[in-house]
């Protein structure tokens, strides 16, 4: 399985690369970021263990700064919220069926060179499952997270390939609280536009 998504991650990789001849705009001040996403990985030391996740989302953002920092960090200010409708848990006692919704994404995307355009971002949200998370916990919980990548700009849309390090945790609603920790690839397709 683990041989068969590293495969498939290197086939959208390389479509995305070729796909970039004609870089689009990218981010602007002023401008906004629809994208849909998937993404999944596994648990990592830190909380329990022998958990897989996978979830696909929707985003809209709202870029909200000019270029602007030292150096190479010079960048752009993105808010964003996202709609996760379909997000999986795999635990060893059961597979939890979930929606979540991030309301706080803070995106600092570094001023555009060519086809790419890599970030740093900050994220927090809510997940409602239908079975606790982790098993004899709760089935309401909190997910913050922190995430590098980089955006593939094409003709028309760009792509997102980024690396998510994600917890899982109820935040003390219900004790024990051991929570979650995963480390996620994660995908995505989306377009900036200006109205």
């Amino acid at each position: 399985m683990k041989k068969f998504f590293y495969i498939v991650l290197f086939l959208s990789v390389s479509s995305a690369l070729l796909a970039a001849q004609q870089a689009e705009n990218g981010p602007e001040a002023g401008g906004h970021d629809i994208a849909i996403w998937t993404g999944g990985g596994h648990s990592v030391p830190g909380g329990r263990g022998d958990t897989g996740a996978w979830n696909v989302g929707l985003r809209y953002g709202w870029i909200i700064t000019n270029p602007h920092g030292p150096g190479f960090l010079k960048g752009r200010f993105e808010y964003a919220v996202d709609a996760i409708p379909a997000f999986l848990i795999f635990q060893p006692a059961n597979t939890s069926y979930g929606a979540g919704f991030n309301p706080v994404n803070l995106n600092w995307t570094l001023a555009t060179h060519g086809s790419f355009a890599p970030y740093a971002e900050l994220s927090g949200g809510v997940l409602y499952t239908n079975h606790d998370v982790p098993t004899g916990t709760n089935s309401v919980n909190f997910m913050p997270s922190l995430a590098v990548g980089t955006h593939i700009l094409g003709e028309k849309y760009h792509w997102t390939v980024e690396l998510r390090y994600l917890h899982i945790s109820n935040a003390g609603l219900s004790v024990p609280n051991p929570g979650i920790n995963t480390v996620q690839v994660r995908l995505g397709i989306g377009r900036f536009f200006k109205r």
